[in-house]
């Protein structure tokens, strides 16, 4: 506990409450805090109630995790703030350190002058054009995918989704699809270690990290199956130099300022750490897709038609994607209701002032999209799905309250990629089956890595489009 914090602690107003001299400029700290435990019981016991309950003790809020002093931001214009015009003082945070599991400096965990050289160096592959090539690849890897669900019932569909969108990744990335048993043993030894980086993350104890304890030992044997499967991806490429041009060749041929080549480690740290970030977050969306569809049949009726009409049986492109503007606003729905990136940490790395308040060098920050998405002050009726929210006339949320790939020089790198295969697979899907939910307990959102259904079943109905225009030349 820092000092600052324990003289916080001696100023209580008579009810019990907590008490902020308004000189210092320090937020305030949130109800309800226990000793030794301080806020960690109702954090773990609903981590997602929690959070959305601390919107109402304002902008910026304090709260304890044990000994551990957490500043929560609240506010859309102090994250903007935050993230773009003193993102200098903050580094990555607990969360980001404890993702070092999947490399301990690959683009999405690095920091400073690595984060910049590796973003520059990647950035052509996310670029718009580059996308619109990858397409075909999206289609000939998830048509076969979703054609066989005719003998699959019911289906896990967020399993489906995960082995779907990592297949995407594998192939227009690293030019390679796993056959299903290896795509799943690939998928398990991922949500091990995003399981480890979580808890690490929420209950930070280096020595337990540390011990050969039953998840720290999962955590091992899911790391050598990452690093076996993305080893032998690698191996391949440099066996066969001249077959491949993509992001494994890309990093294979970079050399660094002294002429000498990317160690192995750091291919490997890169390949891995895309694989893990570029799959998990649009599986998980296109699950609550197809979850609230299954609940709403009159919006799975105008997705139907549109899909039926838009698409035709050229090959898809970039442009005929941008035909489906309600398969469009369906995803961006999913991304605000059901916010995938759940939780995001940063760390202060030299005192700031954050609207009118101070935060020390080393202060721990948490926000989150999920409770910022739902905030009734930001979105009119924000529990409804409501994909027509997003339609052009409708007024929109105010600039920083919508942002499901974060904002800033650390805004996610491959939002278009995630956003154009989200729509492809959602049409794809949508032409050739009708998902019902399978009776059971209801579903629930599960605040893990990200936010997955805690259990979503489903059959797939086949069903014939009601028409299809072949577009002439």
């Amino acid at each position: 506990m820092t000092p600052l914090f324990r003289s916080l602690l001696r100023f209580r107003t008579p009810d019990g409450g907590p008490h902020v001299n308004a000189a210092s400029h320090v937020a305030p700290e949130a109800p309800g805090r226990m000793p030794l435990m301080g806020h960690a019981v109702p954090l773990f016991k609903d981590r997602l109630a929690f959070l959305q309950g601390l919107r109402a003790h304002g902008p910026i809020v304090r709260i304890a995790v044990g000994p551990k002093a957490v500043t929560v931001i609240n506010s859309p214009d102090l994250l903007q703030e935050m993230l773009t015009t003193k993102s200098k003082h903050f580094s990555k945070g607990l969360l980001f350190e404890k993702l070092k599991l999947f490399g301990e400096d690959a683009l999405p965990v690095a920091e400073g002058d690595r984060h910049l050289a590796r973003r520059r160096l990647m950035q052509p592959a996310f670029h718009h054009q580059q996308i619109d090539q990858y397409i075909r690849t999206m289609h000939t890897t998830v048509d076969p995918m979703i054609a066989a669900w005719q003998d699959m019932e019911p289906l896990d569909l967020k399993n489906e989704m995960q082995l779907m969108t990592q297949n995407v990744v594998m192939a227009a990335l690293f030019s390679t699809t796993p056959d299903r048993d290896t795509g799943q043993a690939i998928l398990k030894s991922v949500d091990t270690l995003f399981a480890a980086a979580l808890r690490r993350a929420l209950l930070p104890l280096p020595l337990l990290e540390r011990l050969p304890t039953p998840g720290n030992r999962r955590a091992d044997r899911a790391s050598r199956v990452m690093r076996t499967a993305v080893g032998a991806v690698i191996a391949d490429h440099r066996a066969n130099p001249n077959a491949y041009d993509d992001i494994v060749s890309l990093l294979l041929r970079t050399r660094q300022q002294d002429g000498a080549p990317l160690a192995d480690e750091d291919i490997l740290s890169e390949v891995t750490g895309l694989l893990a970030a570029g799959s998990e977050t649009t599986a998980v969306t296109l699950a609550w897709l197809f979850h609230e569809l299954g609940r709403n049949p009159n919006l799975e009726e105008q997705l139907h038609h549109e899909v039926d009409t838009a698409l035709t049986d050229a090959p898809l492109t970039m442009k005929s994607l941008t035909r489906l503007t309600f398969t469009r606003r369906l995803v961006n729905e999913s991304l605000r209701l059901y916010s995938p990136a759940w939780l995001v940490t940063r760390r202060t790395t030299a005192p700031v002032r954050l609207g009118d308040m101070d935060l020390p060098a080393g202060q721990d920050i948490v926000w989150s999209p999920y409770t910022l998405h739902r905030d009734p002050a930001l979105y009119p009726d924000p529990l409804q799905f409501d994909p027509d929210r997003w339609l052009p006339q409708r007024p929109q949320p105010p600039r920083g309250a919508f942002i499901p790939f974060g904002t800033g020089k650390r805004q996610c790198m491959g939002n278009e990629f995630a956003l154009t295969e989200a729509s492809l697979i959602a049409a794809l899907v949508a032409s050739r089956w009708r998902l019902r939910p399978v009776p059971g307990p209801p579903v629930r959102p599960v605040g893990a890595i990200t936010l997955h259904p805690s259990e979503l079943r489903m059959t797939a109905e086949p069903r014939t489009p009601a028409r299809r225009h072949r577009r002439t030349a």
